[in-house]
């Protein structure tokens, strides 16, 4: 029979959720099977490193950094305590994943801490739930290259939201994002990163959406997002945390990392809306974001809400 610290290691590397510890400086000790296909980073990658080494980049809703102010495991370290946090870890491709992390202190043979285990959860049950309603929905209805929603099925929601907009004043938010200088990104790294670019922005936007929202590639550069129920302070708030997630996101290319911002209109339907009206308002909102320097979001003001 194998020994008991073997037997442990074979039961953690069986569980759905990431688990790895660290010691009471904050190196990491274990990294299980799990952990690996959350983060993509294997155990040979990550083992011996300090989790100060920001390499998952954890950030919280409003985007502070918690590696280096705030981190769950210093916490329990230091107050002995469990600690329980909804934050957003970098993926090894550069995307952004919701997780639930949960931290227990390793008390010592004097009852102190001697390091933390985290145990981390993909929050993203909106995710598996997009996943299911686009293999129902099948081919017809899907971007062969980000795998989310195309121009033509975007269309036909924008269209039923713009109805129920008509007949019960239920307003959504409609969010035009386009990435800032993408045709200098192909330009100078070649249309393959160019691609695994738009791909980060779409799953990035994805992960920053509800489950009941909608992503769509508009074209080229350019995403649509279907915000159900917002009024102009929701809008505002999603759109930003929008932004700000992209802009925290990032590729790794041939050992440096590789940024992208977006721009992006975010307007309400209003009760006279038709598929025109409300798009071009979106896209005249984004020139304004380009105009005032890209990595921008301009948002039409709540006097003109229907």
């Amino acid at each position: 029979m194998a020994d008991v610290s073997e037997f442990y290691r074979t039961l953690l590397d069986h569980l759905d959720d990431g688990v790895y510890f660290v010691d009471r400086h904050r190196r990491i000790t274990y990294w299980n099977k799990a952990a690996e296909r959350l983060t993509g980073y294997a155990a040979s990658e990550v083992v011996g490193r300090f989790c100060q080494d920001n390499l998952l980049a954890h950030v919280d809703e409003s985007g502070q950094s918690l590696c280096q102010h705030g981190c769950p495991l210093t916490d329990s370290i230091r107050s002995g305590q469990r600690c329980c946090h909804d934050v957003y870890l970098r993926h090894k491709d550069g995307h952004r994943v919701p997780i639930q992390v949960r931290t227990n202190p390793i008390p010592g043979q004097d009852g102190q801490p001697v390091g933390a285990v985290e145990i981390f959860t993909d929050n993203s049950a909106k995710l598996q739930a997009m996943e299911h309603i686009r293999k129902l929905e099948g081919l017809a209805h899907t971007d062969p290259l980000t795998g989310m929603a195309n121009r033509r099925y975007a269309e036909s929601i924008l269209a039923a939201r713009l109805d129920q907009c008509r007949r019960s004043g239920w307003i959504s938010g409609v969010l035009l994002v386009d990435v800032d200088h993408f045709k200098r990104l192909n330009d100078t790294f070649g249309h393959d990163i160019g691609d695994h670019a738009l791909k980060m922005v779409a799953q990035t936007l994805g992960s920053a959406c509800r489950c009941f929202d909608l992503v769509a590639r508009w074209g080229g550069d350019e995403f649509l997002v279907l915000l159900d129920g917002v009024d102009h302070p929701g809008l505002n708030t999603i759109s930003q945390r929008i932004r700000m997630l992209v802009e925290r996101s990032s590729l790794r290319v041939a050992g440096r990392s590789i940024c992208v911002t977006i721009s992006a209109g975010a307007t309400v339907t209003r009760e006279g809306d038709d598929l025109a009206a409300v798009l071009k308002r979106a896209d005249d909102l984004l020139y304004q974001s380009k105009l005032a320097g890209r990595n921008s979001v301009s948002v039409d003001q709540d006097k003109h809400a229907a």
